[in-house]
């Protein structure tokens, strides 16, 4: 997987690319994440990147030519069209759905827009995929590429110790993730459940089944929708007063 990040801001980046689990995988050379920054691709002395946009507003707007300049830099030193994404209060909501879509692709490009938001013109003939990480504003896209990365790149084999550790996560699997506990096994009078203690295999596993399911039921009664339940499970629901 190679991803690369346009940016006004590659050091923001970077300082997060270097850390932890996506750091260690960068310099093991199991994912290739790199930073452009935009303002490279400028051709006047002081460097612009925007400009004020036509029919008027507040605010400023991204130029297309640095834009293009910056992305087909990247096409060429990959050999390839790397599959564009601009991150925008406009796009489609990021899920794990799509997290998981954009692991067919070898090579992803994430557009950080800042300002009032880049030329539509760029949009409309270089942009493959515009997504949003929620319903609310940030100063630039730095945080969005940076989330998209991390729920991409953690799913590739080898970056985690094992496929386990994000196969049981919340959201991975549709459902959100069962209650955890780690040692002591008593603390402030509060018991590990006795179902986690037991080393029985079968029993631990319909437990954190049931409790995903509650979990689910409790607090995205929406992921639900279209999950294949027994009727054990149905009861289980009921019982708690779920369904």
């Amino acid at each position: 997987m190679k991803i690369d990040i346009m940016t006004l801001f590659p050091e923001m980046c970077e300082r997060v690319l270097d850390e932890s689990i996506i750091g260690r995988a960068r310099r093991n050379g199991i994912i290739s994440v790199e930073c452009h920054n935009i303002r490279d691709y400028t051709v006047d002395k002081h460097r612009h990147v925007d400009d004020m946009p036509y029919g008027g507003g507040q605010g400023m707007l991204m130029k297309p030519e640095p834009l293009a300049a910056c992305f087909e830099a990247i096409a060429a030193a990959r050999g390839t069209r790397p599959f564009l994404i601009y991150l925008s209060p406009k796009g489609r909501v990021f899920d794990q759905r799509i997290a998981r879509s954009l692991l067919t692709r070898e090579n992803i490009c994430l557009l950080c827009g800042h300002y009032e938001g880049i030329d539509q013109r760029f949009i409309d003939s270089m942009v493959d995929m515009e997504l949003s990480v929620g319903d609310y504003v940030l100063t630039g896209g730095e945080l969005p590429a940076l989330i998209v990365t991390d729920a991409v790149c953690r799913m590739i084999p080898g970056v985690l110790a094992e496929d386990a550790c994000f196969e049981e996560e919340s959201h991975y699997a549709g459902l959100l993730e069962h209650p955890q506990y780690t040692r002591p096994p008593v603390w402030n009078g509060m018991r590990v459940p006795e179902e986690l203690l037991s080393g029985h295999h079968a029993r631990i596993a319909q437990w954190k089944r049931l409790r995903s399911l509650e979990q689910t039921a409790m607090y995205r009664p929406d992921l639900l929708e279209g999950e294949e339940l027994t009727g054990k499970e149905l009861a289980y629901l009921r019982e708690k007063g779920l369904l």
